[in-house]
């Protein structure tokens, strides 16, 4: 098992990651490693994507996750799974979204190769993955602290 420190999301950074995504109510989106569902649940509430998934391997967080969506009236939107993300199928994903750390994006690149359709987006805050080339790159600010952001469609991003 890899750990990832948890480190929660700011609100802007997950809108304009939502956005750089493009996501929708055509979209199924995949959080891996969601920690209190904040991305999730912003992405149904306010982007109108039709099914989210919360992948979290920690159950206090997964917890969390379901209680802030109950909140938030999208519970029944948001499909909550606490396991390994490295075990979870994201074969029915159009967009995923990650807060990991380099090393476990790399460790997670073939799986996303092997599993997602050509056209699938990943976003990613903070860390890149080695491997792929980002289509969109972009660094916002929030309360002084800057945020990087990398963009990538799995087609355009995994054929150098």
């Amino acid at each position: 098992m890899l750990l990832v420190p948890y480190v929660p999301t700011p609100y802007s950074v997950v809108v304009k990651m939502l956005e750089i995504a493009g996501v929708g109510p055509d979209d199924v989106l995949y959080d891996l490693g969601c920690g209190d569902g904040r991305i999730p649940i912003v992405a149904v509430r306010e982007f109108g994507v039709s099914r989210a998934y919360c992948v979290e391997i920690r159950s206090d967080l997964i917890e969390t996750a379901k209680r802030n969506a109950r909140q938030q009236g999208v519970y029944d939107k948001i499909v909550f799974i606490n396991d390994d993300l490295f075990k979870v199928s994201v074969k029915d994903a159009t967009v995923i979204t990650l807060f990991l750390l380099t090393s476990v994006n790399d460790r997670l690149a073939p799986k996303l190769e092997d599993e997602l359709d050509d056209y699938a987006r990943v976003i990613s805050h903070e860390f890149k993955i080695s491997q792929w080339r980002e289509v969109l790159y972009a660094t916002i600010h929030d309360d002084k602290v800057s945020h990087d952001i990398y963009f990538y469609i799995k087609k355009y991003s995994t054929q150098y």
